[in-house]
């Protein structure tokens, strides 16, 4: 029996994994939470699983944190990333601290089963649609995740103002990326202004022209 917990804010997204895992005779959803910290109180009274199921984008501490925090005070447990980001950032990044695995929202259940077996037992799984990027990206750039890293760290970007820059380049407003990422419309603008000023450009529009040009955004 392989045991999980899952980190989801999301009602209908959570509800909808528990009723395909607890479908199978050889899955059992121990314990659900919705951020970072909830997961940690969880495990620190002995509910440890196989598998933890992860979102990124949560309130309080996102799934980024959390599984690095798992993977130094756990480091037994497999994790798997179940997000609507697609970007290869949070790919890289999310296996960078120790993920296992990364799916997206609109996975199927077979995939999204398969996935969860083969990680709990010690593999890796990357889904059909993110494999189909990075090799639709690796065909265009060679280098281009060597590339997204260097850039990173030589610009002193942070994993925050890299998703703030995705969003941006995705037409959304402060507001909405505010929203999105469970931040203050404050601390976006701060975000905004710090990426302005590390690629050195003086607008918006210029900064998407330099984040493609450089590699930072597809």
């Amino acid at each position: 029996m392989v045991k999980i917990v899952i980190a989801e804010d999301h009602l209908v997204v959570l509800n909808g994994v528990k009723l395909l895992l607890e479908s199978q005779s050889d899955l059992e959803v121990i314990d659900q939470g919705t951020n970072g910290n909830e997961v940690l109180e969880i495990m620190s009274k002995g509910n440890i699983p196989d598998v933890l199921i992860t979102d990124i984008n949560m309130a309080d501490m996102d799934g980024l944190e959390l599984i690095l925090k798992v993977k130094s005070q756990y480091p037994s447990v497999k994790i798997i990333v179940l997000s609507m980001l697609n970007s290869l950032q949070h790919v890289l990044q999310a296996f960078k601290n120790g993920a296992n695995g990364y799916l997206v929202k609109n996975v199927g259940y077979e995939e999204m089963l398969y996935a969860i077996r083969h990680v709990a037992n010690g593999g890796q799984f990357i889904c059909e649609e993110i494999s189909s990027i990075m090799l639709d990206t690796l065909q265009k750039s060679p280098t281009a995740f060597l590339n997204i890293e260097q850039i990173m760290e030589k610009m002193g970007l942070s994993e925050r103002e890299m998703e703030v820059l995705e969003l941006i380049g995705e037409g959304y407003t402060n507001m909405q990326i505010a929203d999105k990422l469970f931040l203050s419309k404050r601390t976006v603008e701060g975000h905004r202004q710090n990426l302005l000023e590390k690629t050195g450009v003086k607008n918006t529009a210029a900064l998407i022209k330099y984040a493609i040009r450089t590699g930072l955004m597809q």
